[in-house]
């Protein structure tokens, strides 16, 4: 890449300046009559007479002298003929320590309604190459999450890259609460949070939670919510990218990335291109959708020394997995984890498709023989689960083999084992949260397994932590029995 320093031929860096052509939402073009254009993402500054700042970015060059530029903020009042400078550099945004326990926007700007960061903060371009792949360094450390269903069946690796898809409502952003909240607790590095097109409650909440567990002074918070241009929706992952990029290299610290939503980074991505007046691709999505996501996911990479582990939420439109985003998605993933709505329906939290669910780290190399081997006991028993259900449901589970019944005992038992009271979730709930060891949860699955919950009543696994608790629930059910009609619905329900 050119030196800033060379950005413009002929004149001093700062002293381009052109003027607006013309404004179509967040796409604006810019003509510079007297002067070389700025070059692709070069920052431009509008001098309006609105108390608002307002930065455009150079994604192409139009003719020799008018440029496209998308805007970051809102263009409403932006008329033809307002003066426009170039900056010589391209969009920057604070990095260091200073910034640390802030809410930033997507140029680096408090929006928490915090002091000024100081003058001496460093700042750093949001476009970056991700690190050659000879300095890149692989990992098979598992990131234990204290979530049953994730750590058993779909381990996480420190410096990978895990991602839940599920439509609306199926529960990924309070699956990605509780792994903050269970992470950043344990967790010694740095998280950098991106909020991306999500709504503003659920960033007034997340910061509020930070404060009050006392983990906001090692977390950066990034957003660019639903209500801001898509320039600004568009970029929000690649300022939070920046960030963890600075901790890693120059302080060398692990770093936790969360994004939520990433679907909303590539539908902000479609808007820009749309307006851009580009033909649209499959499904009316972009035609650079691949090289965008891949832009991204490529510079969540870990080198010796410093990790960077990146969990991403992932809304899949009309919960068709086959999208082309969702495809496209996952296909960087380490470790993809599935919401299901029929999981959701039926009551078992976290949602989890234990089926459709998988990780690259489920390897008896990586995590040991012994985890492998109840792992694929569990998926085997509720793969014949399913795979019987249709014929429980029209002939009854009495017509089955004794085998299969067997099978279909504990397989129900191991659903309701899987599910897991949150900690995030504990106001809504009543129901304590729980975390459980990965020691705890392979014994008890291994127990469920063996039989040594055949007797009890399938209402004592649901929603407990370790298997210990659930012997303690089985005890206190026998000790006091109630009447089908005293029996909370909930369980009921769930064991349909």
């Amino acid at each position: 890449m050119p030196s800033h320093h060379q950005i413009f031929q002929g004149r001093p860096k700062d002293d381009a300046r052109g003027q607006i052509e013309s404004v179509r939402g967040a796409v604006v073009d810019v003509v510079f009559p007297d002067a070389s254009l700025p070059p692709i993402n070069a920052e431009l500054i509008v001098e309006w007479d609105r108390p608002t700042q307002l930065i455009l970015e150079v994604h192409s060059h139009l003719d020799l002298q008018t440029l496209r530029a998308v805007a970051f903020q809102s263009t409403a009042g932006l008329a033809r003929g307002v003066a426009v400078r170039a900056t010589g550099r391209e969009v920057t945004v604070p990095v260091g320590e200073a910034i640390l326990g802030r809410l930033l926007d997507v140029t680096g700007a408090p929006k928490d309604n915090g002091p000024a960061l100081p003058h001496d903060t460093p700042r750093r371009s949001i476009h970056a190459l991700p690190p050659p792949l000879t300095a890149q360094s692989g990992t098979t450390d598992v990131f234990e999450t204290g979530i049953k269903v994730i750590d058993l069946l779909t381990p996480m690796a420190q410096g990978g890259k895990a991602a839940m898809f599920g439509g609306a409502g199926v529960g990924k952003t309070v699956l990605v609460m509780e792994l903050i909240r269970a992470m950043v607790e344990k967790y010694e590095g740095i998280s950098v949070f991106a909020g991306i097109g999500e709504r503003s409650r659920e960033g007034h909440e997340l910061l509020t939670e930070m404060q009050d567990s006392g983990v906001l002074a090692r977390t950066v918070l990034i957003y660019g919510q639903m209500n801001e241009p898509p320039g600004a929706r568009w970029r929000a992952p690649l300022t939070a990218l920046t960030i963890s990029e600075y901790f890693r290299d120059q302080k060398h610290k692990n770093v936790l990335l969360l994004m939520d939503n990433v679907f909303r980074f590539v539908q902000a991505g479609a808007e820009v291109s749309s307006l851009l007046g580009r033909l649209p691709s499959r499904v009316g999505y972009q035609p650079t959708l691949a090289s965008e996501v891949a832009g991204l996911q490529e510079r969540i990479a870990s080198v010796a020394g410093s990790a960077v582990t990146a969990i991403q939420a992932v809304y899949v439109p009309a919960d068709d997995f086959t999208d082309p985003a969702v495809t496209t998605i996952s296909s960087h993933m380490d470790c993809v984890i599935v919401l299901s709505r029929a999981q959701a329906a039926e009551g078992f939290y976290p949602a989890i498709d234990p089926l459709a669910s998988s990780s690259m780290l489920l390897d008896p190399l990586v995590v040991g023989q012994a985890h492998y081997d109840t792992a694929e006991a569990v998926r085997q028993a509720l793969a014949r689960f399913r795979a019987l259900t249709d014929i429980i449901s029209l002939l009854g589970v009495e017509e089955l083999g004794a085998a299969d019944r067997l099978i279909v005992k504990r397989a129900r038992r191991l659903q309701r084992f899987l599910t897991q009271p949150f900690m995030v979730t504990e106001a809504f709930t009543g129901t304590a949260g729980a975390s459980v060891p990965l020691v705890e949860t392979l014994s008890g699955c291994r127990a469920i397994l063996d039989g040594a919950a055949d007797d009890w009543d399938e209402s004592a696994l649901y929603m407990v932590g370790t298997l210990d608790e659930a012997r303690q629930k089985q005890a206190q059910q026998t000790a006091a029995p109630v009447s089908d009609a005293q029996k909370p619905d909930k369980p009921a329900q769930a064991a349909r």
